[in-house]
């Protein structure tokens, strides 16, 4: 939890508010029995590894599904409650929400600083267990902030991503760019 101020700018909701994902995301057999000691924050992560699944995909990581019981409606409402009861929507501008997001951005690319190709292929093998929760903390960090910001400027995130998906295949048709990293304005037909 951290809090930075300036330009009316207070942020800290992402730890807490990951937090409070998690614990909303579990099952009722994932769930503390009644009178069994709370899960500590440390704890929270143990489920964060990647699934051990062993099927692979055409560039040798393992395929994972992710838990499907959690929306960006969740996290969106999640995010409004949190900020909310702490009266932090008037600082939640627009701007400031884009700039946090770019600072997270950068803290999500520390991760992979100096760690050569071969030490960030997919699936990420050479890792340790404190490393991936450190990254799965950062890319937290960056979604939170996006969702936020989509919140404050009243974009439909969900349906927003849709289109854009719908807008690639358009931009990039299979049959011409399979294989290819180039970009769009290569295939262009006039």
């Amino acid at each position: 939890f951290f809090a930075i101020t300036g330009d009316h700018l207070i942020i800290g909701f992402v730890s807490v508010i990951s937090y409070q994902i998690l614990e909303a995301s579990r099952t009722p057999s994932q769930q503390p029995k009644r009178g069994s000691k709370k899960v500590r924050r440390s704890d929270s992560h143990k489920d964060m590894s990647p699934a051990r699944s062993t099927e692979r995909n055409c560039d040798g990581a393992s395929e994972q599904k992710w838990d499907s019981s959690v929306s960006l409606e969740l996290l969106r409402s999640l995010q409004q409650k949190f900020a909310s009861e702490r009266n932090w929507d008037q600082h939640h501008l627009p701007r400031s929400l884009a700039l946090a997001l770019v600072g997270e951005v950068g803290e999500l690319c520390e991760c992979f600083q100096w760690k050569k190709d071969c030490g960030a292929t997919p699936g990420l093998p050479s890792w340790n267990q404190e490393e991936r929760i450190h990254l799965g903390e950062e890319m937290s960090d960056v979604l939170l902030y996006l969702i936020r910001l989509a919140d404050r400027c009243e974009v439909d995130l969900s349906k927003a991503v849709l289109a854009k998906i719908e807008k690639n295949g358009k931009k990039y048709p299979a049959s011409l760019v399979k294989g290819s990293s180039a970009k769009y304005t290569a295939y262009q037909q006039e």
